[in-house]
């Protein structure tokens, strides 16, 4: 009988705690409801079940449990059964559920092979793979060069030197086996650039071009541009062509420009040498000037040693003055340009 009052305390705090068992209970198995039940229930509908244990640990792990459901349900309205667990090892990965299913959705009405994982890699690699399935579906025009990329037209320069201004587009279609690992849109742009370039600059003159250019168009092609490339040239068409400038006539006048300046600096250099050369002959002409008149004044020496040694006599020297006197007459008569008279 001592024991009664303590179990009769212990049977009501074991009430309260089954009681707030059964309510937490309660609340956790509605919140349950009200968060998964919809799901659950269009999951069942549409023969793709996924049970509740499976949304919870979905919403566990961070998953989207709304994407994983509706896109199961998606894929197996078009007769695709994807399993949860592929669907939640993709979204993990950082992929794009939706953009997958609805590419492998594409495929399938198109009859186009793609499975599941090869969607799932392409996704992952960072292609689009919806629009690329859309792609191969209905081809995708593009131009050449691209606009985005700050140059408009193709400048191609003939045999003649006549510059061409040209746009291209470009008709590809997607090769979905090609999309891993295969080259983008902008190795076809320029690649087709490149083939235009070579085969327009090996023609003789541009009158050629202006004439026709579906034939352009066939060499370019020919050149098998998609080699190792995610994509299936189509078409190439030539939409425009502009004549520029004469780069052969203007390469030419810079040419003699240039032919003109290296000219006036080698005359310029001959100039400098002549006048340097007559600085040097102005000099040596002083020089022996000096010389001239440094013997001038050793006649007078040489004529006072004849008188003194006796070879020279007073006749002769008066016969040498009278002698230079008339040669002096006749240089300055021949300046003033006075004819002389004497013989």
């Amino acid at each position: 009988m001592q024991y009664l009052p303590l179990i009769s305390i212990l049977s009501k705090g074991t009430s309260v705690f089954l009681f707030a068992l059964l309510f937490l209970s309660i609340c956790a198995f509605i919140f349950i409801l009200f968060k998964y039940g919809w799901l659950y229930v269009n999951a069942v509908a549409s023969d793709t079940h996924i049970s509740l244990l499976q949304m919870i640990n979905m919403s566990l792990r961070q998953i989207d449990v709304r994407t994983i459901v509706e896109h199961r349900i998606m894929a197996k309205k078009v007769g695709i059964d994807i399993a949860p667990s592929s669907l939640e090892a993709h979204y993990l990965a950082g992929g794009n559920v939706n953009k997958v299913v609805r590419a492998i959705i594409a495929a399938s009405k198109a009859n186009i092979e793609l499975s599941y994982d090869h969607a799932c890699a392409i996704d992952l690699a960072g292609r689009d793979v919806f629009d690329a399935v859309k792609t191969s579906i209905n081809p995708k025009v593009i131009d050449c060069p691209d606009p985005a990329k700050g140059c408009s037209t193709l400048d191609v320069v003939t045999k003649d030197g006549i510059q061409l201004k040209i746009k291209a587009r470009v008709t590809i279609r997607a090769n979905i086996d090609k999309l891993v690992g295969g080259a983008t849109e902008e190795t076809i742009i320029a690649r087709v650039g490149e083939g235009i370039i070579t085969t327009i600059g090996s023609i003789e003159t541009y009158k050629k071009i202006l004439e026709g250019v579906d034939w352009i168009s066939k060499l370019v092609i020919e050149k098998v541009l998609t080699a190792d490339t995610a994509f299936q040239i189509l078409s190439i068409n030539i939409v425009d062509i502009v004549v520029g400038d004469n780069i052969g006539a203007r390469l030419l006048a810079d040419q003699a420009e240039a032919d003109k300046r290296l000219a006036q600096v080698d005359a310029e250099k001959r100039q400098g040498m002549a006048i340097a050369r007559g600085q040097e002959m102005k000099a040596l002409a002083e020089e022996n000037m000096a010389k001239i008149l440094a013997s001038e004044a050793e006649v007078p020496k040489a004529i006072a040693q004849a008188f003194r040694e006796g070879n020279l006599g007073i006749m002769d020297y008066y016969h040498l003055k009278n002698i230079q006197a008339d040669t002096e007459m006749k240089a300055s008569i021949s300046k003033s340009g006075i004819p002389s008279t004497t013989k």
